[in-house]
């Protein structure tokens, strides 16, 4: 019988009681080696869950030995440990993470599934579908390959499953990206950021390292065109804007700068060679000060983060720039790289571009939307556009944001750190599951999402999430300070200050009026719906007015159509 038992504590209570079953034997004498490699088996749920019962199991789960072990049991090949502070747990914890599901919005099975897992990738860190497949790169540079494909099912029948087969696309990719529109139909190439080691010049023995561009048929995986750097240039992100024919490459290097070229798609499957230009971006000619962190880009314009958190424009075409503005004051369609900057009250995070609107999280945890919202795709309850950033107040600190066409998603995770997935705007094509008729808020979809889901994309035909957890990686919100917190009651002297901080009764009493409003019952409880979506609610409340609501629906439809009485 082997029992814990710490030096620190007394004898365990009812000793006495168990002297028939023998001396209990402390695990703390066996060798560490020998607890570590025990440990080492357990499933790493098990292994997280044990080293929270005492200090003593807290130490010895948290060893690198026994999370070298359990990355070895993981990922077989993988021999290197990667870079950080605690290497071999990160890279246990990110291959037992790993995952690509989807949700196909058409069909009778509308229930979420998993991709095929490759044994050769070292956790997920993006993934893009494309026109027929999918495409996802690991943490050492591996690009991954998924393909659709014809299998046998267990009764003998033969299917069309998403995502089953997979190949090694290309290695050393730093990034990679496609055609920035919604619609996969598009996405005919995928241009790869990759290192690649060039021979040196003539008179040399040693080779250099250099960045470039492989072009891949999406299709076939087979790499029609490449383009290579100078060895002092180093990229670490890549996206596409603008037509085919005049497809601009943004290329964001280590220290900042943007650069820019342009291909034409339609002839990059002609066998030939020749030169582009690497010219240097506008936002980087005229604002030199600035340093870029990350760029996010649709068919007409492009977004820019800077390292402290500021957010500059490039709009491209004056219809895309009146829904993001409301305004063709400002727009110049003689130079449309100039860089617009937006007015924010605090540091950006991260960002979604969808076709005419965007949304932005600061480091509060704040969401902001602007632009078009005909269907309601801001979220903000109504059908009014926005030429400036709004905040979003029912929503606090999401984990991914992801704008299309006339649609948003939300990835938030609740104080039990299970996480949901919300969305608003168009529901046409089952787009926004549970909510065919869409929503001009933010509402709970019916999805079940992944315990470590960390970004989603939509295509038409799918609804992608990726899971992967970095221990090194998370959002790292601030508290906002109180004098910002919105409904705050300011202090006030006078016997007669505001007994209604931030105007809860009288958006209570628009609520009503809006219920009143509708003129059946129906109308009344989806109305009802959108209220609990607006409302500054916990999770858990909205899940039960929406289920609550749901079922009084059901009972309401399934009386049959009639009258109203009184009662009702």
């Amino acid at each position: 019988m082997v029992k814990r038992s710490c030096p620190s504590c007394g004898p365990e209570p009812g000793a006495e009681e168990k002297k028939g079953r023998g001396n209990p034997i402390s695990v703390q004498l066996f060798p560490p080696e020998l607890v570590e490699h025990i440990i080492s088996f357990l499933p790493v749920r098990d292994v997280v869950a044990l080293g929270q019962t005492c200090h003593y199991f807290h130490e010895v789960c948290d060893a690198e030995g026994v999370w070298r072990r359990i990355c070895r049991r993981l990922s077989p090949r993988l021999r290197e440990q990667g870079p950080g502070v605690r290497p071999w747990k990160r890279a246990a914890i990110l291959n037992y993470t790993k995952g690509l599901y989807f949700q196909a919005f058409g069909g009778r099975r509308r229930c979420l599934s998993k991709s095929v897992a490759p044994l050769l990738a070292h956790g997920y860190r993006r993934f893009l579908p494309t026109k027929d497949h999918v495409f996802i790169l690991d943490y050492v540079g591996t690009l991954f390959f998924l393909k659709n494909a014809l299998v046998s099912s267990t009764l003998g029948q033969i299917q069309w499953k998403r995502a089953c087969r997979y190949v090694v696309l290309c290695r050393g990719a730093k990034d990679f990206a496609s055609d920035p529109r919604c619609d996969t139909v598009y996405r005919k190439y995928l241009y790869v950021l990759a290192t690649r080691e060039q021979p040196g010049v003539v008179g040399t023995t040693g080779s250099r390292a250099c960045d470039c561009v492989e072009v891949y048929l999406q299709s076939s995986g087979q790499r029609v065109f490449k383009m290579t750097f100078h060895h002092s240039m180093s990229f670490k992100q890549i996206v596409l804007v603008g037509q085919e024919t005049q497809r601009a490459l943004l290329l964001l290097t280590e220290e900042g700068k943007i650069y820019s070229l342009v291909v034409n798609e339609t002839q990059l499957d002609q066998p030939r060679s020749y030169t582009v230009q690497l010219a240097l971006r506008k936002v980087s000619r005229c604002l030199p000060h600035l340093r870029v962190a990350g760029m996010a880009s649709n068919q007409s314009s492009t977004l820019y983060i800077t390292d402290q958190g500021g957010v500059y424009f490039e709009v491209h075409t004056p219809g895309v720039y009146r829904d993001l503005f409301g305004t063709l004051q400002a727009f110049d369609p003689l130079d449309q790289q100039m860089p617009l900057a937006l007015s924010l009250p605090a540091k950006i995070l991260f960002c979604a571009l969808g076709y005419n609107h965007l949304g932005l999280v600061d480091e509060f945890g704040r969401l902001f939307m602007q632009g078009n919202n005909r269907y309601g795709q801001l979220g903000t309850g109504d059908r009014m556009d926005r030429g400036e950033p709004t905040q979003v107040h029912y929503l606090q600190r999401p984990i991914a944001l992801w704008c299309g066409l006339n649609h948003s998603l939300v990835l938030s995770q609740g104080s039990d750190f299970s996480k949901e997935l919300l969305g608003c705007g168009c529901g046409a094509g089952g787009r926004l599951p549970g909510w065919p008729k869409g929503s001009a808020s933010f509402v709970k979809l019916h999805v079940k999402v992944p315990l470590c889901a960390c970004s989603l994309c939509s295509t038409r035909e799918c609804l992608y999430m990726l899971s992967s957890h970095d221990i090194e990686h998370h959002p790292t919100y601030r508290d906002l300070p109180a004098s910002r917190v919105v409904g705050t009651p300011e202090p006030s002297l006078g016997a007669g200050a505001s007994q209604d901080p931030g105007g809860a009764a009288q958006a209570c009493e628009e609520y009503l009026n809006q219920i009143h409003s509708c003129p059946t019952l129906q109308d009344r409880m989806e109305k009802m719906k959108e209220i609990v979506g607006w409302m500054p609610l916990m999770a858990a409340q909205k899940d039960f007015f929406w289920e609550a609501l749901d079922l009084l629906q059901k009972t309401a439809a399934g009386v049959g159509s009639g009258p109203p009485t009184p009662e009702s």
